[in-house]
């Protein structure tokens, strides 16, 4: 089957209200920024702690110790990037502050390498014996150099899991319980920097500091990642209200709940919901919100992929739930132009059904391009068809393959075409990946700029 259709609705009746309270979000390029200037300040106490150097092996060993400084800044910021901390995930987005976590974990392993194999050479060269025998000395004379080897080998191995080649491989919970050995791995390698580290073994002030931050983010860690789900399953008593078939393969869940307008969601924005049954009760798994969140009810659209999304179906009501978030950077907040286009890919409708509902606009300011193999896998149809005509949006589904429709419809030309100048408009993306980077691709090549093009994805 192959079908362009085209919704144009009529004036909207009126908007949803605006939340009275503005969700704090940290702006991406100042976490970079307080990023770039600790690991400057880490690079100064080295500095501090050197009055000069002298020798090879003594360059050697100084460019260890600042690859192992800048190794244990690194591992911390990359926890505090995945620590949920709710400025991070509503100003720079889950899915950037993933990319970042990923990028960061390349070059923070590398200068955990780079440390292990500079200190060892340089004790080596001063020491005028070879590397293998130096490298047995420390191992075997210094127990806290065991300790942190043994970190290094769980880093290393955490990063083999999460190399692209590997991580497809294997089942989403086997990779996410792994990465649990990285709070072993850190404070196996907090206890060495402390035992040995130059910096810290006469610097009072560097000790106090270098404990403060670590401190910080691991209670940061244990509030966000373990007390607040805690805190809210008491405070919101979530469970299953009804579970209902959209399309093949396709349900929506809705949760009730007591005061969840206190978690101040957002239409676009996802939870990681944890389903209290004998076969999902382990696992916490990110599903966006597919209808804007209620004080009583929030409600989600899953397509059956894999184990877990096809458990769903089977969902009995009143289960109880426990949920983590909101996250996501994904809403109305990013928005800068009057115009707004949401481009969505299959089951990718879901946070973008959501924001037409809820985005501010006067009648003709939204359009949606929702992209189906066929007509009987559009989620929401119906849905979609009455919010157009309350919004005074433009819906426009585009089914059947590119041979069928004889052009891509989601190129720059069509999109240009059917909506004129796209720079004009900020655009939501959701969907497949390959999907979403070849429509990233179209908008930038029609000058389109980064800053109006908004995306998530949950391939973490």
């Amino acid at each position: 089957m192959t079908a362009v259709t085209e919704r144009h609705g009529a004036p909207s009746a009126g908007l949803p209200a605006s939340r009275a309270a503005t969700p704090t979000r940290a702006h991406p390029q100042a976490v970079l920024a307080a990023i770039g200037a600790g690991a400057l300040a880490v690079l100064a106490l080295w500095w501090h702690g050197t009055p000069s150097l002298h020798g090879f092996g003594d360059w050697l060993t100084n460019a260890g110790r600042i690859t192992g400084l800048e190794a244990g800044y690194g591992i911390i910021i990359l926890i505090a990037l995945m620590a949920r901390l709710p400025p991070l995930e509503r100003g720079v987005g889950t899915d950037r502050l993933a990319r970042w976590h990923a990028m960061g974990g390349r070059y923070t392993i590398g200068l955990v390498v780079a440390h292990a194999l500079l200190i060892t050479w340089g004790y080596a060269v001063t020491a005028h014996t070879s590397v293998t025998h130096q490298a047995w000395t420390l191992l075997d004379s210094y127990p806290d150099v065991l300790l942190a080897t043994a970190a290094g080998l769980l880093l290393v191995m955490i990063a083999i899991v999460s190399a692209r080649a590997v991580r497809p491989r294997l089942r989403y919970e086997t990779w996410y319980y792994l990465h649990f050995y990285t709070y072993l791995a850190v404070a196996l390698a907090f206890s060495h920097q402390f035992a040995d580290g130059a910096e810290f073994l006469a610097n009072t002030a560097a000790r106090v500091a270098w404990s403060a931050l670590y401190i910080t983010i691991s209670a940061a860690i244990v509030w966000y990642r373990f007390v607040t789900p805690v805190r809210q399953a008491l405070r919101h008593r979530l469970r299953v209200l009804s579970v209902k078939p959209e399309a093949p393969g396709v349900v929506s869940v809705v949760i009730g709940g007591r005061h969840l307008d206190e978690l101040k969601a957002e239409s676009g924005q996802f939870f990681r919901w944890r389903f209290l049954t004998r076969d999902l009760w382990w696992t916490a798994t990110p599903y966006s919100l597919s209808a804007a969140p209620a004080p009583d009810r929030l409600r989600i659209t899953v397509k059956a992929l894999g184990d877990h999304s096809k458990a769903m179906r089977k969902l009995k009501r009143g289960t109880r739930v426990i949920s983590e978030g909101p996250y996501g950077a994904l809403t109305g907040a990013v928005r800068r132009r009057r115009k707004v286009l949401l481009i969505a890919g299959g089951v990718g409708i879901t946070p973008l059904r959501a924001l037409l509902e809820t985005l501010p606009a006067a009648p003709g300011e939204i359009t949606l391009v929702y992209r189906v193999s066929s007509m009987r896998d559009a989620v929401f149809r119906h849905e979609l068809e009455q919010l157009a005509a309350q919004r005074g949006a433009h819906v426009w589904f585009v089914a059947g393959s590119r041979a069928q429709l004889s052009e891509d419809p989601l190129s720059a030309a069509s999109l240009t075409t059917r909506l004129g100048r796209l720079t004009s408009h900020d655009i939501y993306v959701c969907g497949p990946p390959e999907m979403t980077a070849a429509v990233i691709r179209e908008l930038r090549s029609a000058g389109v700029r980064k800053r109006q093009i908004h995306f998530e994805s949950f391939e973490f």
